[in-house]
């Protein structure tokens, strides 16, 4: 038993937020793939950043999260938990956050393309 069957076995109505980039940081380069597999029934939302496993939040790409092969993986197993896009990474000089939601969005329709 790991630590989100403890909590998940409190009751069926218990879910939660799964955010891939903290998942790797976390675990210092763990993928999060395993989860979401085991426990997508439970997952109410995924929360999508690149980050490296030190920590650090980086422009998608840049990063050790798989957030390509995660949607990837959502489209296959047809799972309809929204993925949000999380821009914590640093804004750089002369663009701005819709700019960069712009990049995170082709980013994704490139990874599902």
């Amino acid at each position: 038993m790991d630590k989100f069957d403890s909590i998940l076995d409190l009751g069926q109505y218990i879910g939660f937020n799964l955010d891939i980039g903290h998942y790797v940081a976390g675990t210092k380069g763990k993928s999060p793939i395993p989860v979401l597999e085991k426990y997508h029934a439970r997952i109410t939302n995924l929360h999508l950043k690149d980050r490296t496993a030190d920590g650090g939040n980086v422009p998608w790409g840049q990063g050790q999260t798989p957030i390509k092969e995660v949607l990837q993986l959502m489209k296959k197993e047809k799972w309809t938990f929204p993925a949000e896009i999380e821009l914590e990474y640093k804004i750089p000089e002369g663009s701005d956050a819709v700019a960069e939601v712009k990049k995170c969005v082709q980013y994704c329709q490139e990874a599902l393309a």
